[in-house]
């Protein structure tokens, strides 16, 4: 064995497959990628494919091809998908929905003429709770070969849980790093929902202690991430940042506004909103279809909301990724690190009460009354969506690392919003439908194939909300008819400039639209935050107060806002 100059591929000559998780295969001119034309399952397990699912059910690893699979492991070379490691990686993701980085070694240099090229997949561990399969057969190394996984080992991975992370004492941190306006908040929606007005009179230590985010004199990360002053959240926990960026096209690469949100998350919640909603970037749609007058925003408050709390409370803490939201006239999609949790899938995301990954956080949130009880938050989307008659949420870009939720500004159909509109509001507060009736008659109406219970569609027929031909064939009520009949199935879209389709104009106060960027985030966050002061403003904002009070001053020079009460203890108000 020559000696190898490459340090890198060095390193990796001395190790040992099963131990260091390493897999080396000399693939001098070609390797099987996916199974071929084997007919033997066995045979056909022994590919790319197989050994990357194999090596990920192994908590990780990396899969090396040009280098001999017998110590001493010499550098032979391979040409395996030459010039073609981007189009490699995608296709493993394609078929396994994992990220596998590709990446390129030579021996004895770049510029030698008898160098040679090693290959190093760099494979992820699993999900904990998941396995990853080839062909429906969960893999595992012994040896030479790959083997299904045993009934027990399959058992023991079902089994795991992931530790909650914002119950972790976050060491180092102090109460003098927490934002007293932030535990403010936290008192004040704690004792509305609880109907307690006395929990504000607690002491910050005495409520902390309470929601159990003070334990034994320490302080965890829940209590970092939902009152953690922004230095501190840089220091102690900096992946915990959410950043916002708004394309015009949502298809382009590079954004046209992008803001970052690292503040506690009792604060944080309505600068996000406060952003997304600014009246450039969120415009009222204004139905006016005979005697039907009303207004309906692109994204609608209670969905993003709801959305973005989900997107922290479930992500992994332990992934350096931020929390990105993308905003465009058409589409909002909001991404976390992390996949769904244990149990929970795409095609069950409405039916399954899932585990949160932070369930300290999310205990404080339900507390708190910002978001629902677990599997209630998801049920709320769906119903907002199908109450304005929008496309569903879609989770269709959701991986094992990731999740992804994609909501939609398009009005499909503004007669059926009408109509379930009306349906609904006729109805006793005990008498809602729920949102498994509400999806039925949405996939009714959009003829999209029904996945509820029988019991669900026969309880609707009985009521007349759906119709049943004798043939079985499921349609849409009278009532929905008549309303079709005299408006049409218009459907409203909204152009990637931000205009508005179908004859709909887009109400929006024509003072505040004519404003700058700056002024007119500057008047949703008054209008959001009624009674704020410059302090206050400057912070979000993260602008020195001197600009805060320029700017506000050129709001009331407009007779856009108003301060009320003293210089001291006054704040700022939207004018109507």
């Amino acid at each position: 064995m020559s000696e190898i100059k490459n340090k890198y591929l060095h390193e990796l000559s001395l190790k040992k497959e099963s131990e260091d998780h390493i897999e080396f295969k000399e693939a001098k001119r070609d390797f099987n990628f996916d199974g071929g034309s084997h007919t033997d399952p066995k045979k056909r397990r022994h590919c790319v494919l197989g050994y990357v699912a194999a090596l990920a059910n192994e908590r990780g690893g990396r899969l090396v091809f040009g280098m001999k699979d017998k110590k001493p492991h010499d550098i032979v070379g391979t040409s395996f998908a030459q010039d073609k490691l981007g189009d490699l990686e995608d296709e493993i993701y394609e078929r396994l929905k994992i990220r596998v980085p590709v990446t390129e070694e030579f021996e004895p240099s770049e510029d030698a003429d008898d160098r040679k090229r090693v290959i190093v997949f760099q494979v992820p561990s699993r999900p904990i709770g998941k396995m990853l399969k080839f062909e429906g057969v969960p893999l595992m190394r012994t040896g030479e070969s790959l083997r299904e996984m045993s009934d027990e080992e399959m058992f023991k991975i079902l089994s795991e849980q992931e530790p909650d992370f914002s119950a972790k004492i976050c060491e180092g941190l102090t109460m003098e790093d927490l934002d007293p306006d932030a535990i403010k908040v936290m008192k004040q929606k704690y004792a509305e929902k609880n109907e307690n007005p006395g929990f504000e009179a607690f002491s910050d230590v005495q409520a902390l202690s309470d929601l159990e985010l003070l334990v034994d004199g320490k302080l965890n990360y829940a209590a970092l991430v939902l009152l953690g002053k922004s230095k501190a959240i840089r220091k102690f926990l900096p992946q915990n940042n959410v950043v916002i960026e708004y394309r015009k096209d949502p298809a382009s690469i590079q954004y046209d506004e992008r803001q970052e949100f690292q503040q506690p998350l009792f604060l944080a919640i309505d600068s996000i909103w406060a952003y997304i909603n600014q009246p450039s970037l969120n415009p009222q749609i204004h139905i006016s279809e005979n005697a039907y007058i009303f207004d309906v925003k692109l994204f609608n408050k209670a969905t993003v909301r709801e959305a973005v709390l989900n997107a922290i409370t479930h992500r992994s803490m332990i992934v350096q990724n931020d929390v990105v939201i993308k905003q465009s006239p058409t589409e909002l999609t909001i991404t976390n690190a992390g996949g769904f949790p244990v149990g929970v899938d795409k095609s069950n995301v409405l039916t399954v009460n899932s585990t949160p990954r932070s369930k300290r956080l999310a205990e404080v949130l339900q507390k708190t009354g910002l978001v629902e009880k677990s599997g209630q938050g998801v049920d709320k989307m769906f119903t907002n969506c199908i109450m304005e008659a929008k496309p569903l949420p879609d989770y269709s870009a959701t991986d094992n690392y990731q999740v992804s939720l994609t909501l939609r500004t398009e009005i499909r159909d503004v007669a059926f919003m009408i109509y379930i509109r009306q349906e609904q509001a006729k109805r006793p507060e005990h008498h809602k439908l729920n949102v498994f009736q509400l999806l039925a008659i949405y996939k009714v109406r959009f003829g999209e194939e029904l996945e509820v219970l029988a019991t669900t569609v026969d309880s609707l027929v009985s009521e007349g909300i759906l119709m049943r031909s004798k043939t079985g064939r499921l349609s849409m009520s009278r009532a929905y008819k008549k309303i079709a009949s005299e408006i049409g199935n218009s459907s409203v879209k909204v152009k990637e400039n931000g205009g508005i389709n179908g004859g709909i104009n887009g109400g929006i106060n024509g003072e505040v639209n004519a404003l700058s960027d700056s002024l007119k985030r500057l008047y949703i966050l008054v209008r959001d935050h009624p009674g704020i002061n410059s302090n206050g403003i400057a912070e979000l904002l993260k602008v020195s107060p001197r600009t805060a009070e320029k700017q506000l001053s050129n709001l009331r020079k407009k007779n856009l806002i108003e301060h009320r009460g003293s210089l001291k203890t006054g704040g700022y108000y939207a004018k109507s």
